[in-house]
């Protein structure tokens, strides 16, 4: 019987393993992907990650291929609202780190196979998961046969889709926003470097990330009308996102140099329980939020981190069952300001009328201009 079993070999599974082996506790990760996700999806890691990410020793590797955000700038109507430095935020690391997620996840599955080569378990479906009170017996499917695992504990960090969060039947409430998104990787042609850049207009926001390799992000509200719709007629095209960009922007986006393109809406879920006996659930599948301020994948990992001191106590017998719910509470609650924050950023990014337009850019430009608010607001956008 293994110590811990964790499902889902994304960034939060990925790190949660590498953290508790290199405490010396035996792991099986099952992932149901049999080859690595190749698509940038998320690209932001706040500064108490890479804290967190340093203790497996893969923070200085991310950092050097990613770009540091250290500054954000608001525009609206092509002047510049508002400005953000995040050299307050941390001494270590002032800045949010911009990588592709698939580096992050190809950094993160290096150090657990340097640690235990056999602690991943690729193209693996778990069917059934039963806590008996003394352990938990893991049912799974693969190329290879159906097989069962037993475990001390089991983690769950199997995202939004979780099969463990439906098999424990786990109630949630969910909440469904009418805000719906369009996100394309292109060439970066903009002056603005390594800063990030938001635009506040009239008809709703766009938002641009830097990237490494000279690419830049670019996130845009869809209109109202298809937003209404539920989607933009068609299929999504790298054109339409080019076309959004310069017409509310200026911007002239080359269509012709995207490299991904996604588009998505907005909701939020939120468990009621993380902790279900012997089996933890974590990350989006503990907490579903919405991507717009870049917190989802940053809230898991800090998840992990806290949970690893629990795990070891309850191992080694010394562990209360108050430290798990100490731990739930503490969990949910950041959970639940992180949802806040991200339907305060929504609501900052939605259409509005001229003269309430120019009230709400001129409010944000006032608000930035004090340096104590400045530095609060900086602070909560990155997770401090």
């Amino acid at each position: 019987m293994i110590d811990v079993v964790v499902v889902g070999g994304g960034p939060v599974g990925m790190f949660l393993a590498a953290l508790l082996l290199q405490h010396g506790v035996s792991v099986r990760i099952l992932e149901q992907r049999a080859e690595p996700n190749a698509h940038s999806r998320a690209i932001g890691i706040q500064p108490p990650s890479l804290e967190a990410l340093d203790c497996i020793g893969v923070a200085s590797g991310l950092v050097a291929e990613g770009v540091r955000i250290r500054r954000g700038v608001a525009i609206g109507g092509g002047v510049e609202v508002a400005g953000m430095s995040f050299d307050s935020v941390s001494r270590r690391y002032p800045f949010v780190l911009s990588v592709p997620q698939a580096r992050t996840e190809a950094a993160l599955e290096r150090r657990v196979r340097e640690l235990d080569c056999g602690a991943l378990l690729r193209g693996a479906t778990v069917t059934r998961i039963h806590d008996d009170g003394t352990s938990v017996a893991v049912d799974v499917l693969t190329a290879g046969g159906e097989s069962r695992i037993h475990a001390s504990l089991a983690v769950a960090a199997d995202g939004v889709r979780s099969t463990v969060r439906q098999l424990l039947d786990a109630p949630a409430r969910l909440k469904v926003y009418g805000d719906r998104y369009l996100m394309g990787d292109f060439a970066d042609n903009t002056a603005f470097g390594p800063d990030a850049a938001l635009f506040l207009e009239t008809a709703g926001i766009v938002e641009s990330f830097p990237l490494p390799g000279g690419v830049r992000r670019w996130v845009a509200r869809l209109p109202g009308a298809l937003v209404a719709a539920g989607a933009i007629p068609g299929a999504p095209t790298p054109g339409s996102l080019a076309r959004i960009v310069q017409e509310r922007t200026g911007i002239a986006v080359d269509a012709g140099t995207n490299s991904m393109l996604s588009s998505f809406g907005a909701r939020t879920r939120l468990v009621e329980r993380m902790v279900h006996g012997r089996i933890t659930v974590i990350g989006d599948a503990a907490h579903e939020i919405s991507p717009i301020g870049g917190q989802g994948m940053n809230l898991g990992w800090l998840d992990a981190a806290e949970l690893v001191p629990v795990i070891l106590r309850r191992l080694a017998r010394t562990g209360l069952e108050r430290d798990l719910r100490s731990f739930e509470g503490h969990r949910l609650r950041a959970a639940a300001k992180a949802a806040r924050q991200a339907e305060i950023n929504m609501a900052l990014g939605r259409p509005l009328a001229h003269p309430w337009w120019t009230v709400r850019n001129r409010l944000i430009g006032s608000a930035a201009g004090v340096p104590a608010v400045n530095s609060r607001v900086a602070a909560r956008f990155t997770m401090h």
